[in-house]
């Protein structure tokens, strides 16, 4: 019964982290429904280009740059759990914000420059939020999950990216079926947004219910506090005084001062590029661009949305396939196969793309594509920035591979419709390129982490004097 007590514990503890996770699928993906509304209302009513409407669109990748820089500086200071507090309020101003941007200054159905940048404003709020929780919900679950099932429950936070994703899918659709395009254009965009506020009030509530994790209390010589959680955690005092002893060490060690690069600079040049590849991939175009990609391939506003809802229940299922097998394949394995699934499909939608091909057969391998991402880069990435960085560093190097990524997600997302103007065919085939690299930079320079504590994961890295000869060992593991 103890043993299932603490099972039921370590679950509860992790689904509230992972809320953080919709709310980052939530709040990135409400922008699909109401981008074309956005268009006519803040773009081509004040003349403005389409490069303009893709930095609009992508504006929230400014916070989550922003957000993933500065969560190693909150969650070093403030703790992994308070600063999931403060990306909590974040979320909710940004949804009401950007719901009603001309709340105080501005006056409804009068588009300025200035609402426009104001909208931008709350977007980037909320972008901040994304960020710090897309860094410290893995790292607070990577954290507190014991190592034989680290894996799957940092899995699990994706899996609440794409479940957020899929719900404001269906939000978004049931705000706008049967209603006219005016409506939409007038109010039904405003719905969308502030529909995130639930959620977001919801994981702020929550949290007051976690604790702090161990490794981060420990690193603050609150080693009581520490004790307390790794024994309710695993059950034994036994178990717990010995985690706590090799956090100790770890946080201990004399030739690691805990600067950014003591552990040499290959574990964070694997950090990332983890997260570029993930990105430069181009997945987040499917799930940005997904009404619109589907409404060009001839389908109309409805059919645009329902097929963009059975990509969505596609990606639940393949990231669920994901959970289960990454305690059983590992993690190498299923970043290769998933980068060989995307480049099929990226490649069959350029071809179809370079012969103007638009059909049931682009559908085809655009789930192709994401269902190979879901299955792989999508969970795996996150399991893997939460195992490798020893936790000396962990907080200041999770920020900077994490804004890395969002760096990565920005250029990706913002370029997507200049790049689609001049060759939707050359635009795909870039994405299939880049999954192809992927798995030659998986084959050969990042380590298995399968079944290892983090503690265990910190010899894999060595001293930067030692940088050479540890990197070469990682490259040949």
């Amino acid at each position: 019964m103890k043993t299932q007590a603490n099972h039921r514990y370590i679950i509860f503890i992790t689904l509230i982290a992972t809320l953080g996770g919709l709310l980052f699928g939530y709040d990135t993906a409400v922008i699909s429904g109401a981008e074309q509304s956005l268009q006519i209302y803040l773009i081509d009513s004040l003349g403005l280009s389409p490069f303009v409407h893709g930095l609009t669109v992508s504006s929230a990748l400014i916070g989550c740059i922003i957000g993933g820089a500065i969560s190693g500086l909150l969650s070093n200071n403030l703790g992994r759990r308070n600063s999931l507090i403060v990306a909590a309020l974040l979320f909710t101003v940004s949804a009401l914000g950007s719901a009603y941007p001309e709340f105080l200054f501005f006056t409804k159905d009068d588009p300025t420059v200035g609402l426009l940048i104001m909208f931008n404003v709350y977007r980037i709020l909320g972008g901040i939020g994304v960020g710090l929780a897309s860094a410290i919900s893995p790292t607070y679950i990577g954290e507190i999950a014991p190592a034989a099932i680290r894996g799957k429950l940092v899995s699990w936070y994706q899996f609440a990216v794409i479940f957020g994703m899929l719900v404001v899918y269906f939000v978004n659709w049931g705000i706008a079926n049967g209603q006219t395009r005016e409506w939409i254009n007038d109010v039904g965009w405003r719905f969308m947004f502030a529909s995130e506020t639930i959620p977001a009030l919801l994981f702020f509530f929550l949290l007051f219910c976690v604790p702090e994790t161990p490794r981060f209390l420990a690193s603050r010589q609150r080693h009581a506090e520490a004790f307390d959680i790794l024994n309710k955690l695993n059950g034994s005092k036994e178990r717990a005084e010995g985690i706590l002893e090799e956090i100790k060490a770890s946080l201990n060690a004399p030739h690691h001062s805990g600067k950014l690069f003591s552990y040499g600079r290959a574990v964070i040049i694997v950090g990332i590029m983890l997260s570029i590849f993930q990105q430069f991939v181009g997945i987040n175009v499917a799930l940005y661009y997904a009404p619109r990609i589907f409404e060009s391939m001839g389908a109309g506003q409805n059919a645009s949305m329902v097929q963009t809802v059975v990509m969505g229940l596609v990606n639940v299922v393949f990231t669920i396939f994901a959970i289960m097998t990454v305690e059983k394949w590992g993690r190498k394995p299923l970043l290769i196969i998933g980068s060989v699934g995307m480049a099929i499909g990226m490649f069959g939608v350029a071809g179809l793309a370079a012969f103007n091909v638009i059909g049931i057969s682009t559908l085809v391998f655009i789930i192709i594509y994401t269902a190979s991402f879901m299955m792989s880069w999508g969970p795996i990435c996150w399991v893997m920035l939460a195992e490798i960085f020893p936790n000396k560093i962990r907080g200041q190097a999770m920020a900077i591979a994490v804004a890395a990524q969002w760096a990565a997600n920005f250029f990706i997302s913002s370029t997507y419709p200049a790049m689609m103007d001049f060759s939707g065919a050359l635009t795909y085939g870039f994405y299939g390129l880049m999954s192809v690299l992927s798995a030659l930079f998986v084959l050969k320079w990042v380590p298995e982490t399968k079944g290892k504590t983090l503690e265990e994961l910190e010899s894999l890295w060595g001293e930067e004097t030692e940088e050479a000869v540890r990197f070469a060992e990682v490259k040949n593991s």
